[in-house]
Order: C-alpha cells, then sequence, then structure tokens
C-alpha cells in the first residue's frame, strides 16, 4: 500500500513539473540608437513618469536575474505574462492622465528604469514589475 501511494506522489509530482507554466521579464535587445543631444532641440516634459503591473500565480515560484523577473508556476490566476508591455502601457497611459494626448508628438523615453518586487509562499507567488522613466519631446 505504501509503495502505491509513493509511487502515486511521485506520478502526481512530475505531472504538475511538465504541466506548468513559465514566464520570463522583458525582452532586451541590443538595438541601440543614437541621439545627438548637443544640440537644444528636446525639452524633458516629465520626469520620473512610473508604469506598473504585475501577475500572480499559484503552485511555483518567482526569482530575478537582473532586470528579468521569471516565474514557473502550475497556473496564473491573476494578471498578463507580458509584464513589461503592461507597465510601459500603463507608463503612457499615467503621463497622458497628467500631461495630456501624445498624438502628434516627438516623445521618446529616457533613463528607463526597471524593478521588480516579488512575494513566493510556494502555494502563492506574485511579481510586481515597475518601469520608470523621464520622457524627452523633440522639437
Amino acid at each position: 500500500m505504501k509503495t502505491v501511494l509513493l509511487k502515486s506522489i511521485i506520478l502526481f509530482s512530475i505531472l504538475i513539473l511538465l504541466t506548468s507554466c513559465s514566464t520570463g521579464g522583458s525582452f532586451l535587445s541590443m538595438n541601440a540608437t543614437n541621439v545627438e543631444l548637443s544640440e537644444s532641440n528636446f525639452n524633458v516634459v516629465a520626469r520620473n513618469v512610473e508604469g506598473k503591473s504585475n501577475a500572480a500565480y499559484v503552485l511555483g515560484f518567482t526569482y530575478s536575474a537582473g532586470s528579468i523577473s521569471n516565474t514557473f508556476a502550475l497556473a496564473r490566476v491573476n494578471g498578463s505574462s507580458k509584464l513589461y508591455d503592461d507597465a510601459i502601457q500603463n507608463l503612457w497611459n499615467n503621463y497622458k492622465a497628467e500631461y495630456g494626448d501624445t498624438e502628434g508628438k516627438n516623445l521618446v523615453l529616457a533613463n528607463i528604469r526597471i524593478d521588480n518586487d516579488m512575494l513566493n509562499l510556494f502555494l502563492y507567488t506574485e511579481t510586481k514589475l515597475f518601469v520608470t522613466a523621464d520622457i524627452i519631446e523633440f522639437k
């Protein structure tokens, strides 16, 4: 009887590991654009505009590797798998709420900072992503 129970537990554990979900943080590309800032053709229109997003999972854990957070869990119960995209969209929505529409403006994000906050309880894990940036408008 004990061996049947032990085999069942091992089989169940293997099934959980093979059928769970995993998500990573942002995709950091190596593309770079050089902008010449020696001329006075720009204005800093907003400083420290913040965007945030979060996701919650059951039976898992979240860990961070630099600015990227990774989650390994059985199922997502709240939030999106696109934390970085959601945080950037939230940042632009916060900018629009305070400074008005972005349509027709040459705006760019500068001094981008990414922060992660994680809660790991094994049965429940939550990750939060914060993106903070200055917004520059080119003339």
